[in-house]
């Protein structure tokens, strides 16, 4: 594979099936042309610890729930990990998932231990899931919480429980600021953005994302300053695919989601967002 054409989308699976992190992942994916395969050798022979968390991932199955509170101005996110996609799908799994998630979304725990310490039908949460494990016959746990706090919070969950949204506006919930929500819910989950605005991304993610650029560009044969030039551009296109509000709009592509917001109500735009999804 030609480096240059390396895609958004493969840096994604590649950090999704390792763990690594992005800018990590796009290096080794430039260094292995493009073989996912090498490139994990690549990362673990700079020292990246990747074998047991790929291999958690691939394993990995369960439910991911997001829920917003009747105000509108607060989420949270559970996933409930199970070992097979069977139990994954069962009723009974599912529904203890949910009533689990609206624990967390009316008490307010700080984190996964105090989320398993809740009251739950005369026992803990933490007792509950141990039931479920004798009973199954299945290691399952609590593997992901994630709160949002904004004017207006929207929930989504998309492909059966595979992946839960929250995203986080500036401006109180009404109809149509719910409907813009639930639009952007969809397109986080269709278009795995890596932060809200291209402020959102560290510096020195940004120059790194530049230097992993040139060192393409001159590899082709490209002059300094042409190299600098076309790297600058090419840094633009990827905080144009990966950044929330610059990313086209997937319902309407002849615009940005920026532009999107902006035309439901003026200023409207959003502040943070959770993406969580199962083996992500």
């Amino acid at each position: 594979m030609d480096t240059v054409t390396i895609s958004a989308s493969e840096v994604n699976k590649l950090r999704q099936q390792t763990g690594a992190g992005m800018m990590d992942c796009r290096k080794a994916l430039v260094e292995s042309g493009g073989d996912f395969e090498k490139a994990i050798d690549y990362l673990r022979a700079k020292g990246q610890k990747v074998a047991a968390n790929r291999s958690d991932r691939e394993a990995k199955e369960g439910v991911v729930v997001a829920k917003s509170n009747a105000d509108g101005n607060y989420g949270v996110i559970v996933t409930i990990s199970s070992e097979t996609d069977f139990v994954a799908k069962n009723q009974e799994f599912i529904t203890f998932a949910n009533d689990v998630t609206l624990l967390a979304l009316h008490n307010m725990p700080a984190d996964v231990d105090a989320l398993k310490a809740l009251a739950m039908d005369n026992a803990t949460v933490g007792e509950k899931l141990m039931e479920m494990v004798a009973k199954i016959g299945e290691k399952i746990d609590i593997s992901r919480y994630e709160q949002l706090n904004a004017d207006a919070v929207v929930s989504y969950i998309h492909g059966n429980y595979r992946i839960g949204v929250l995203v986080g506006l500036n401006k109180s919930e009404s109809e149509a600021i719910l409907a813009a929500g639930k639009d952007v819910a969809m397109q986080i989950a269709a278009m795995k953005p890596l932060a809200v605005d291209v402020k959102d991304v560290p510096a020195e993610l940004v120059e790194r994302e530049k230097a992993i650029a040139i060192e393409q560009i001159i590899a082709e044969g490209k002059t300094g300053d042409m190299a600098e030039k076309i790297a600058v551009g090419k840094v633009n296109k990827f905080f144009k695919e990966n950044t929330l509000l610059q990313q086209a709009f997937v319902k309407d592509n002849s615009k940005s989601v920026a532009d999107y917001l902006k035309s439901v109500s003026d200023g409207l735009t959003v502040t943070a967002f959770k993406r969580v999804g199962i083996g992500s």
